[in-house]
């Protein structure tokens, strides 16, 4: 297949892809064309139209995307000829003032999975003291610490099955609005807890809105977003995570000589949970959902296109039924009809395990699961000896290390903000996922011959961490964010969490058995094999999304 580039002064004249004028000649428009095998009779030759920047377009466009021009002439249609697929992309106009409140109140469902993570650290010591716990059952066998400090973790593994029937019928919004409440209860019950029993119900609860949580905050930004910052939003959501784990830190380090500190390091994250609840209840419901429930027909057609118009409208700062605003969701709608025109409306309750919905849920899972297996868990449980031994005087402070080892996890995680929209996915998960492999096999040699050169492993440790951050740490989520279809999105998404939860359960139980049969430098070499075998996925399977709808994305790359 032969490609040339036509410069050509005169004007091109295509049916109506402008307001249904002839457009005025324009110096420089480029034709694109591609020609068939000319030995072939039947080849196919297409010609895609690039023109003048100035040129006014159609103002429609698809919900929250995107639209693309494509100009496309054959002569005789061939099976299997493929057209050059060049687009010209029109990105949605839209006000930053008009997206922040969409992703501030649904991540700070991820900066309270944050700080729990964070605040646990430091209860587990504060529960266990004689003189500050302010308790008489503190004398806790190695069996209960373990419940409170993974009860929350039990929780969101219960949370994310429960909701893989319901997503669809709460929506996003009621789903953050319903894992708001369980933080509340959770922090609330954990807190004032009289008993063992009691702290354990109240982690258990605020384990149910982790996972309440995890699963529909990225998909109500997701959902929400322009698509041209998607990545950058949901990347940010990563952040609030860091940043809940470094506040956990900071708040640990201020109570930890209180006396029942652990009670205010728990019931510090319920004032967030309520800011978040009301602010969700302020939001609109996502316009995606809502065309979701009248295409599965869940009441009047008309009524769910209404209220899609006035979500989007409000979402995008707009007056209420705008025109803009009424155009998008037409258009979404033709999408969706036709995506689904010769299905039945609402996807069956397996069907998340076939055809698109089954290759989208090996790249989510697949990249959530390697997120996991590749030691994320585990490494920074030798973070203070390796700095000790480097001679790092914080070393001697489990606390201070942790807020530095969370402050390098906040700047990293702030380079994948900044930069996943624009080198796109896979950049960063290949030079992210590579760095992994390196920083294992470091810790690796480390422990086996170069233990004599402690910066090595300080230097492996960082690059663990920094690479994890801009790669598997935000990367994942986003993927699993963007990637299933919209009729079994909510469900395949619940299916992604549990595998994330899941995984990380498994890794956490056992690590210490493999630390004690394998060593420390065959583990570090296990988890780099494994890094590998995840880099091998990333490169092959998992594709590159920068710039798509959700809707291209499920046209494009699924079907």
């Amino acid at each position: 297949m032969a490609y040339s580039a036509i410069t050509s002064p005169p004007p091109l004249r295509f049916p109506s892809p402008f307001h249904n004028q002839p457009p005025k000649p324009k110096p420089h428009s480029l034709l694109f064309c591609s020609f068939g095998n000319q030995k072939n009779p039947k080849s196919k030759t297409s010609c895609i139209f690039k023109p003048n920047k100035n040129i006014p377009m159609f103002s429609r466009q698809p919900l929250l995307s995107a639209p693309k021009l494509r100009f496309n002439v054959q002569y005789s249609a061939e099976e299997g000829a493929e057209p050059l697929a060049t687009d010209a992309t029109i990105q949605e106009v839209f006000s930053w003032s008009s997206v922040i409140l969409p992703f501030f109140f649904p991540a700070l469902g991820g900066l309270l999975f944050g700080y729990d993570i964070g605040a646990t650290s430091g209860a587990a010591l504060s529960l266990q003291s004689p003189e500050l716990s302010g308790i008489s059952w503190f004398n806790l066998s190695a069996v209960q610490l373990g419940l409170v400090v993974s009860g929350s973790l039990y929780g969101a593994l219960l949370g994310s099955i429960l909701v893989y029937p319901i997503s669809d019928f709460l929506g996003r919004r009621r789903e953050l609005i319903t894992a708001a409440l369980l933080y509340v209860f959770g922090g609330l019950l954990t807190s004032y807890a009289p008993g063992l029993n009691v702290l354990l119900l109240g982690r258990l609860v605020y384990g149910l809105g982790i996972g309440l949580a995890m699963h529909g905050a990225p998909l109500y930004i997701a959902e929400t977003c322009p698509s041209q910052i998607r990545g950058t939003l949901i990347s940010l959501k990563e952040l609030f995570i860091v940043l809940g784990i470094l506040v956990g830190f900071l708040v640990g380090s201020i109570q930890i000589d209180a006396v029942g500190g652990w009670r205010y390091m728990y019931g510090f994250g319920v004032p967030i949970a309520l800011l978040m609840g009301l602010g969700m209840w302020s939001l609109p419901p996502s316009p995606r959902w809502l065309l979701l429930r009248a295409a599965q027909g869940k009441g009047s057609f008309q009524e769910y296109k209404e209220k899609a118009i006035s979500a989007l409208s409000k979402l995008r700062g707009r007056p209420p039924g705008d025109k803009v605003s009424e155009k998008q969701i037409e258009e979404s709608l033709v999408s969706l009809k036709s995506a689904y025109k010769e299905d039945e409306p609402e996807g069956s309750f397996l069907e998340v395990f076939q055809g698109p919905s089954l290759k989208a849920f090996v790249i989510g899972g697949g990249l959530v699961l390697f997120q996991q297996i590749t030691g994320q868990p585990s490494v920074l449980y030798y973070a203070g000896p390796i700095l000790q031994s480097a001679g790092f005087s914080a070393a001697a402070d489990a606390t201070r290390v942790s807020v530095v080892i969370g402050l390098f996890k906040l700047a990293m995680t702030w380079i994948a903000v900044v930069k996943v929209d624009d080198l796109g996915r896979r950049p960063l998960l290949i030079g992210g996922v590579s760095g992994i492999a390196l920083s294992l096999f470091l810790l690796s040699a480390y422990y086996k011959f170069l233990g004599g050169f402690p910066l090595v492993a300080v230097a492996a440790l960082l690059l663990y961490v920094g690479c994890y951050q801009i790669s598997f740490g935000p990367i994942s989520w986003l993927m699993v964010s963007e990637i299933f279809p919209l009729r079994t999105r909510g469900r395949g998404i619940s299916l992604a969490v549990l595998t994330n939860f899941g995984s990380n359960a498994i890794v956490t139980f056992a690590f210490s058995p493999l630390k004690e049969f394998l060593g420390a430098e065959n583990l570090f070499l296990l988890f780099g094999a494994i890094a590998l075998l995840s880099l091998v996925f990333v490169v092959v399977i998992v594709p590159e999304t920068k710039g798509l709808s959700l809707e291209e994305i499920e046209s494009k790359i699924l079907k």
